[in-house]
């Protein structure tokens, strides 16, 4: 019997948080994400996503710090394949940190400077091009989260979503101990705001751990997010799984295909829409 969905606060959704604090613990889980090889598990499941939709380019969704999408980048090609493009957004864009990963990496990051709102993607943004959620599906109320899954879903051969826990306090424990030691580093990583970000560095740890607990509690079961989705009928395909990473850990990925031929033209975004 799985445990009760709680829609209990984050102090990195929180607004009148400081944002030094809340960019503290956004780019913490990028380095913890990637230092503890927490997402290798990952790169199977979506390469075979983007062979079902035929991806070139990827919108992701509420991309944070893009921690998953450059980990992501890594693992494919550490796999033997070629990534597709990433065009990074958020509500709340890290257009800085987006620009230092697009000069790096040309070739597999982009970015929308702009803020986009993932319940309401201008059409000409989202067009014929598979989309990614990942470890951001959580934070959004189930309102407001089946409302993002079916904005997706319009004129997209599909949707990519996955969580780095299932819901479970304990599921936080084999992550802590990576996510401890990025938070510990982060002061002397960070690309601004080093003394400030120190100086909270209490702060940040004990936010983390109040985070990490809570986002367990928020997690979506797979019979919920199946739920979100039924409006869509069957012109969709969805599949749930789960991938394990180090110390035990173990999180979940829910993908969905159109049940469709979608012509690999159209997964081309218009130029003037990227950075």
């Amino acid at each position: 019997m799985s445990l009760p969905r709680l829609q209990l606060f984050e102090f990195n959704d929180l607004e009148r948080a400081p944002a030094a604090l809340r960019e503290s613990l956004i780019e913490a889980l990028s380095r913890a994400l990637s230092w503890g090889r927490m997402m290798r598990g990952l790169a199977a499941p979506f390469a075979q996503f983007l062979e079902r939709t035929n991806a070139s380019e990827v919108l992701d969704l509420c991309a944070g710090a893009g921690g998953p999408a450059s980990i992501l980048i890594h693992e494919l090609r550490r796999a033997g394949k070629k990534p597709p493009r990433f065009l990074l957004t958020d509500l709340m864009p890290h257009a800085e940190i987006w620009e230092a990963m697009a000069a790096h990496d040309p070739e597999a990051i982009s970015f929308v400077r702009e803020p986009v709102d993932a319940t309401a993607l201008p059409p000409a943004l989202g067009a014929g091009s598979p989309r990614l959620i990942i470890n951001a599906l959580h934070h959004l109320p189930p309102a407001i989260a089946g409302a993002v899954l079916r904005a997706a879903c319009a004129d997209s051969p599909g949707i990519f979503v996955a969580e780095g826990f299932e819901r479970s306090p304990l599921h936080f424990l084999p992550m802590a101990p990576m996510a401890l030691a990025a938070m510990l580093a982060n002061p002397f990583l960070t690309p601004r705001n080093r003394v400030l970000k120190l100086l909270l560095l209490p702060a940040s740890i004990a936010a983390g751990v109040w985070d990490g607990l809570v986002s367990t509690m928020r997690v979506y079961s797979e019979a919920e997010l199946r739920e979100m989705v039924a409006p869509l009928g069957d012109r969709f395909e969805w599949e749930y799984g789960t991938y394990a990473f180090p110390l035990g850990g173990r999180g979940c990925w829910f993908r969905g295909v159109r049940a469709r031929d979608v012509d690999p033209a159209a997964a081309r975004l218009p130029a003037r829409e990227i950075v």
